[in-house]
């Protein structure tokens, strides 16, 4: 592909201030049907009896792989650049991530 081709097909991506600033989550549940994947962020605040979504980003099924791909590629990289492979020492669990409660979900 020569390089006019490839300017041809770059994106510019626009980051707002507001959106930089990113959105904290603690659990992430998802859901999908035959035509798209819908993954709810969530923040749980311990002792409060609900959760507020935070963020609802809805894929197709061939996005929702890509990102899965992106993920695992990502992960990958994180643990070979760590001295530990990734692993969280101080995590009295050990690599079990344990379940925060009961989460039930409305639309």
């Amino acid at each position: 592909m020569n390089n006019n081709s490839q300017k041809q097909n770059e994106i510019q991506v626009e980051l707002s201030d507001e959106i930089a600033q990113g959105t904290y989550a603690n659990l992430a549940i998802i859901a999908h049907s035959s035509a798209e994947f819908i993954i709810d962020f969530i923040r749980i605040v311990p002792g409060a009896q609900k959760a507020k979504v935070k963020s609802r980003i809805i894929l197709t099924p061939d996005n929702a792989k890509r990102l899965l791909y992106a993920l695992q590629d990502n992960i990958q990289k994180f643990d070979d650049m760590t001295k530990n492979g990734g692993v969280i020492n101080n995590n009295p669990f050990g690599n079990i991530i344990p379940p925060i409660g009961t989460v039930t979900g409305q639309a």
